[in-house]
Formats: structure tokens, sequence, C-alpha cells
């Protein structure tokens, strides 16, 4: 019976270094097959640096994940190593001990800083077009050997930095974006192997980024945070005598221009190699005319280190295809649509202009820039004539498949040893994988993936190729369930919701903002609206059901209690106030496309059932978090809710206000149908219409995340599955049959002649209407929690659509859990297999230690099982027709 631990995580980072948490909370995951095996206690052994003396903590708990900190707090910026072992009921095992796992902390308060101030070059800053990146320097004296070193670093803007000449870290596009006037990120290094004895020099390259950069769609705002690009940060030196020295950002700093000429979120970088200033970061450099330093005011956010994983470059992809455009202009191909840059190896003479164009498609033979609206996202190179040279941007990304380029030098060829495209993202745990026998499906499922990645950069974007890249509320709550099977997304999320809630709480209105980052000045402003509005309810709660971390959880209560209490604008009778605006079932299929919220579902009927479904949830939180009063208060009030829904909706109609697919499945899947007939007839109706439609999508933004859900409610699964399958538009297959790679923003954004939709929303990498891999993972996969944090999972898959095999695994805050399901006598054969033995279905349950799983047999028993390998088999069974 084995079973060991196979790793340890401190709250949501992965790795802890530089954390704001003084007493963070301790998880670990298990390995191995050992048969219901349960944890009965814990020892957890914390070493503190710099005595080393070990302090061994027993604890008789079942809990394994976000157990309580044992120890006093730590301090600022102090480290300390922890191992865990596991014991088991009596009669089982108890695992060995762990490897050990750091955890150290960052700067804790504003004195931390040692002094350091924010600088920027003394010089004009550029106020009505994008600014140049200012570089930074200075030179320092190391008298003694170190045995450690830390930068903590931060920007107004964004920074890559150097010490000697060596990049610091892999971080890029750092800080990130944050709502940088109420949380300002530092990061924090460790640079020990960067600092030498005698002569050193320390060099930070400061671009606009989202901090000083255009930003919103209709030709955006800039200087939305500052107008003047700056660098803070700390550099603390320890000897082997436990002394320090720092090197703090301060006057004695200079600074200058360098060959960036501007590097732009929307429009992306301008590079003058000839510009280059070598060994600027280096010791031994003159910087004598360089620009004096001034000092600025103070960030107006908190510094805080991040919640969640940096951005970093991921992987790499080589070119598939290189051709000429019927223009005559060389287009790359890279085969996949993704997110980050270029990376280029070329030699030519001095003066050569490289210009690249990134889009998403190509249209009538040329790459296709309209939808990129007022973002020309290009980026041009100069090159230096010097050689050969390797450059990449450092302070632009871009949303491309395609890429144009012009002026390249004759005398190096274009194929993947001299054009890399370099993949970014935020760079969060991988924890879920989906495969089944269905090609398009597979395809689907890594369109989904890639949406994904390419827009959780930072925070969790719209879109992002156009000039827009928002956090749309909407869109989040849409896709949130699906992001959290995928990866590790619990860090991501908690800094982003915090986010969240300082914009809510900036007046007393309580409205969460429609995207996140928002400023006043620019964009769409703050109305109130459903579903985009309810992420402050719906997303906390799907955190929570991911993690189970009930800290995480209260964080965010007080901004869904204010939005429900006091944010929503309500009618005489509490359901939403007929006035205001709403996005609705935005991009409903029928939608004109000049007109993306002409769905043909109400838009305050559709807001009505959000707003009982979310007075659902906020009762669910109250009960998780022990507010028993609160939780009675809301299961009452939504009650009411749903009593004036009918009064509004149901009875003055035959069945209800709009017999379309989003009013249906809502009010089934929201549990708003509480006569037995009427959601009898509902259901009934719900499958008409879907078979009249010919199995075709009719939703937008609100019924697509609950449109599969609500079918297998009805036991329509199959119905769902004829949807799911469909390769005509509107439907998920459409767009891989025309040949995407991520999900689009529209049903239709390509159109079936391969020329892009007449409408500005046109993203081709928009993860929204992806919320159905949810229902994937879940229904043909087979997983989902069956308790907060997978104590307990569930695995009921449900065959259908002619798929044959599936195979799901969720790498869980207990260990991976696995489902395999295949039927053979169903077009597969096992070798050595008689006719007898093979016809059925076999499911193959893996269970990680101390955790349970509810096993719904397709076509077989339900049953609860332990801890192991599970074996199931129904014989004869066949798929449903």
């Amino acid at each position: 019976m084995a079973v060991s631990i196979s790793g340890l995580s401190f709250e949501h980072h992965y790795p802890a270094f530089g954390i704001a948490e003084t007493e963070p909370r301790i998880s670990w995951r298990f390995d191995g097959l050992a048969v219901d095996w349960e944890q009965t206690s814990y020892d957890l052994e914390i070493i503190r640096q710099p005595d080393g003396v070990p302090n061994v903590f027993n604890v008789n708990s079942s809990d394994s994940i976000l157990v309580p900190w044992p120890d006093s707090p730590l301090e600022t910026a102090e480290s300390a190593s922890v191992r865990a072992r596991a014991h088991g009921k009596s009669g089982q095992p108890s695992t060995e001990w762990s490897e050990y796992f750091s955890v150290e902390t960052g700067l804790l308060r504003a004195e931390d800083w040692d002094g350091a101030i924010p600088i920027a070059a003394e010089r004009d800053t550029e106020v009505g077009g994008p600014k140049q990146p200012i570089l930074f320097r200075k030179a320092f004296n190391v008298e003694s050997k170190v045995t450690s070193a830390r930068l903590y670093i931060t920007a107004l803007g964004l920074y890559d930095t150097e010490i000697n000449g060596k990049r610091v870290g892999d971080h890029v596009l750092a800080p990130g974006w944050q709502s940088y006037n109420f949380r300002h990120v530092y990061d924090t290094y460790d640079v020990t192997d960067h600092i030498n004895s005698g002569d050193n020099a320390i060099g930070v390259m400061i671009g606009e980024g989202w901090y000083a950069g255009r930003l919103g769609f209709g030709g955006g705002t800039r200087n939305i945070y500052g107008d003047t690009l700056g660098l803070l940060s700390l550099l603390v030196l320890t000897r082997a005598d436990g002394s320090r020295q720092t090197i703090k950002s301060d006057l004695t700093w200079k600074a200058n221009t360098g060959p960036i000429i501007t590097s732009e979120i929307y429009n992306g970088e301008k590079y003058d190699s000839r510009l280059e200033i070598d060994g600027w970061s280096s010791t031994g450099f003159d910087d004598v005319d360089w620009l004096a330093v001034k000092e600025l005011p103070q960030p107006k956010g908190n510094l805080v280190p991040s919640d969640g994983p940096p951005i970093r470059k991921v992987e790499e992809r080589k070119p598939e295809k290189i051709f000429t455009s019927e223009s005559g202009k060389t287009v790359i191909d890279f085969g996949q649509n993704l997110v980050g840059w270029l990376r280029l190896t070329v030699d030519g003479p001095a003066g050569t202009n490289i210009t690249m164009v990134h889009t998403e498609v190509m249209e009538n033979g040329e790459v296709a820039t309209r939808p990129l609206r007022n973002a020309t996202a290009t980026d041009t190179l100069i090159l230096s004539g010097k050689g050969v040279q390797t450059w990449e941007p450092r302070f632009t990304f871009h949303g491309f498949r395609y890429v144009q380029i012009t002026g390249w030098p004759n005398n190096t060829a274009i194929n993947g040893d001299s054009i890399v495209a370099v993949v970014v993202h935020s760079d969060m745990e991988r924890t879920g994988d989906f495969e089944c026998s269905h090609a398009l499906l597979n395809r689907f499922h890594q369109n989904v993936i890639w949406s994904m990645k390419g827009n959780f950069v930072g925070i969790p974007t719209d879109c992002p190729q156009r000039d827009e890249r928002l956090g749309w509320t909407g869109d989040a709550h849409a896709f949130m369930p699906t992001s959290n099977f995928l990866y590790n997304t619990g860090g991501f999320w908690r800094g982003w919701l915090k986010d969240v809630w300082s914009e809510q709480k900036i007046n007393d209105t309580m409205i969460p903002p429609p995207y996140v980052p928002l400023d006043s000045v620019f964009g769409f402003g703050r109305p109130p609206t459903a579903i985009w509005g309810d992420i402050v309810v719906g997303n906390p709660w799907a955190l929570y059901l991911a993690t189970g971390d009930k800290v995480m959880l209260e964080e965010q209560y007080d901004g869904a209690q204010a939005w429900i209490d006091i944010g929503i604008p309500r009618n005489e009778v509490g359901l939403w106030n007929r006035s205001t605006f709403q996005f609705a079932d935005w991009l409903d299929p029928k939608a004109p496309s000049d007109a993306p919220g002409n769905a043909t579902t109400h838009k305050h009927l559709v807001a009505d059932a959000y707003l009982i479904q979310m007075t659902k949830l906020i009762a669910n939180m109250s009960t998780a978090l022990g507010k028993t009063p609160e939780a009675e208060k809301y299961t009452t009030d939504r009650t009411n809710l749903i009593s004036e829904f009918h009064k509004a909706w149901i009875e003055p109609y035959d069945l209800i206000a709009n017999v379309t697919q989003t009013a249906l499945v809502l009010s089934l899947d929201f549990g708003i149908f509480t006569n037995e007939q009427e959601h009898s007839t509902a259901a009934e109706t719900l499958r008409k219409v879907i078979a009249e439609n010919d199995y075709l999508v009719g939703t937008g933004f609100a019924g697509t995340q609950v449109l599969g859900f609500a079918l297998s409610n009805i036991n329509a699964t199959e119905d769902f599955y004829r949807m799911l399958l469909q390769t005509r538009v509107p439907s998920w297959l459409y767009q891989v049959v025309m040949g995407g790679t991520t999900t689009w923003e529209r049903w239709d954004s390509l159109l079936s002649n391969g020329s892009v939709n007449p409408g500005e929303m046109t993203s081709f990498n928009h993860y929204a209407f992806g919320s159905v891999a949810d229902w994937i993972h879940q229904k043909i996969g087979g997983l989902a929690p069956a308790e907060p944090g997978w104590k307990k999972v569930r695995v009921a898959p449900e065959p259908g659509g002619n798929i044959t095999s599936a195979t799901a695994s969720y790498k869980g805050p207990y260990g991976v859990v696995s489902s395999k399901w295949w039927i053979e006598g169903a077009g597969e054969r096992v070798e050595g297999q008689g006719e007898a033995e093979r016809k059925g279905l076999h499911l193959e349950v893996s269970v990680p230690p101390n955790s349970r799983a509810e096993v719904q047999v397709p076509g077989g028993k339900s049953l609860e099982v332990g801890s192991g390998r599970h074996e199931f088999f129904v014989e004869g069974y066949t798929l449903p027709s």
C-alpha cells in the first residue's frame, strides 16, 4: 500500500517566494494508489533561517489542504524550509517525510523599503503620444562576500532588469496590470549569483505598459495611472556575518533613452539597433553624459507581492508555412493562433527596416487587419549592420497566427532558425486534461486551452489582439469553472478579485465595473448589469468549489453582499429595474453584426433569472461561512424572487415570455419552474425548440454556459451531444472545420465563405463560448468536485454522441484524480478477447489518498469509493441513440 507526499505549497503560490503572508497556510498533495487511505494526523517540520533549528509540530487532523501555519509569524524577508509527513488510519502506513519546500516573505511594511524612492529621468515626458522607454543604471561596490542577495522591484510602467549585463529572472511584462490606484505589485528575485566581489552595476529599462500607455477602445486614453515612467527598487545584500548592504532607487542613479523608440501594448515596438548602448548595465561603463534622475510621488496603490504567478515565456513555435500574399508580401503562418511575439535572429545591412504586422486570420489573400480596429500590432526592427543579432520586443504583446514581414534582408533565410514565435501568458500550473475518440472535439478542447492561455496575461482579458484587451467581468464569469479545471487558478483569480472589490467600493453604489481594472477617465463607465456585475457572487463561489478556500471566500463575501443588497437597481417587487442597461445574452447567434446585444431573449428576463441564481449562490456562500441568519434571509429572498419572476415572465404567457433556448435553459437550470407540470412542459418545449433549430446553438454569453447542464438535468444529454458535435454555424465545431485554433468571440467570426464577419466584435481568440468545456469535463470526461476543494470527487460520465471512449484527469488539491472509459463492441476490439467478453462499458477511476469519490457507473450502479484504482464493467452496455 504505497502512499507519499508529492509536493507542498503555501497559500496559492508556486513557488512561495517574496510573498505577503506571514502565516501562510500549507497544503500537500499525495501520490500513490493506496486503497481507502485516509489521513488522521500529520507532522510539519519547519526550519527557520538563519538559526536552522528544526521544529516539529504534530497535529491530529485529516486536513491536508490550507492547514494553519503552526509556528510564530514570519518576519520581513524571512525564509523557512518546510516538510510534511502524514499518518493514515489504524493499520495504514504513514508517508515518509516529504522533500523540503521553501517559503520566503517579501517586504511587509513601508519602512522595509529602507528609504527607496520612485525615480524618473530628468527630462520632459511625452504627453500626447507614446513614451520612449527609459534606461536607469547604478554602479555599486561590494567589499565582502555576499551570501544572499534579493532584488525587490516594481515600475511605474513595465520593467526589465539586468545586473552586470545579465538579465534578472524570467518574468516578462512585469509587474503586470493591476488596479494600480489600489494594489501595486512588486516582484522579488534571488540575485545572489549575479553579484560579484568588487565593482557591480544594475540596469533597469522601463516601458509605458498599461500604466501610462494607451488603453481602451475608440482611440483609447493615455496616462491613465500616471504620465511619467518610473522605477522603484531595493537591492539587499546579506554578508556572511549577517550585516547588510542596500542599493536603493534614489537620486544617485542615472538615466537615458536607448534603442527602443516606442513600445506600446496595442501598437507594438519600434527598435533601432543602431542606438544600442553596449555595456550600459555592466561595470566600467561611463555614464557621465547620462541624465540625472528626479523623485516621483510614491505609488498610489499599496505595494504588495502578487497573489498569482508571473507572466513568462512558456513555449516556442516555429513557422509551419511561409508563403506570399496576393500583393506579394511575405507571410508566416505559425499554424496556431497564439499570444506573444517574435524572436528574430538576423544579419543584414545597417538601417535595414524589418516590419512585422501580426494578425489572427487571412482575408482575400492578405493579412486581415480590420479586426484589430485601432491597434496596429506592428513591430519594427532596424538592424545595426554589426553582424548577426537576436532581438525580441520587451513591452508589447500580440495575438496572432500570421505575421506579414517586409524589409527582410536577402542574406538571411526566413525559416525556423531565424524566426520563432514566443508564447507568453501567466504561468499557471496545468491541472486538467481531456481527450476522447472524437478528433474534432479534441481539437476544440485544445482551442479552449489556447484561448485561455492567450487571455490570461496578468488579468483575464476578453481578447489579446485588438485595441481592447480588457478584463471584462461577464466573460470571466462564464468561463471561470472551465478555467479552474484546466489550470491552478487560485492565485490568479485571488489577486484579480481583490481588484474587483477595490473598484466596486469606490463609491456608495457598490456596482462592480464591467471590466477590471477600470478607471473613470476612459471606457464604458459603470452601469449596473447582470452577469457582468454578478461576477462578485458567481466567481468567488466557483473558486471556492475548486479550492475549498474559505479564507478567499470570506475576502469576497462583503463584495458579493454589497452587490446583492445595494448595487442592483430593483423595481418595486425586487427584480431588476426595467430602465437599466443590460448586456444580457450578448452575441446571441441571431444578433446583427452591428448590434451584438440585440438578442432574441428579453434582456431583463435574463437579468432576473441571474438575480435568482446569484441569490441562491450568496445563500450558499453564507452557509459555507457559517453565516446562518444571512443564509436564511437569502433563501427566503430567492423564493420571493421566483414568485415575482413567475408574475412577470411566466403567468401572462402560455409558457414563458420568450420561448428561446436561453430563456428556457436559464429557467430550468436555475430552478425557476417550480411546478412539476410547468417544468415538464418547459423541458419538452426546450427539446422541441432545439430540434426545430436543427440542433444548432441559439444562446449567447448568458445561456451558453448553462445550456448543456440544463439539458442533462432533464435527461436530454443526447440532445446536447447532437448540438455539441454539429459542424454547421452556429456551433462549436464550426470554428474547428473552418480552421480555427482558438475559440471565437462570435459564432461566425469567420463567415462560411472565408470572409471576416463585418461587425467590430470579431475576435478569433475569445474564451467565453469555450465555457462549454465545463460540461465536457463533467459529462464526457466524468469529473467534477462533489465537495468544495475536491475532497470528494464526483465521477459520472454520460456517454453519447457516438463517442466511444474518453479520458479526463485533474491534478487537484489532494493529487491526481482520473476517469477513463471505453465501450467495447462499438467499433473497437481488444486483442485476445472474445466476442462475449468485449461487449460493454469499462470504467477506470483513480482517486488520490485522503479523498473519496462518488461513482455513477453509466448504465449501472452508484457507489462511493475511497482512494486507489477502481475498475467497473457494465456488460452489454451500448451507446444511447
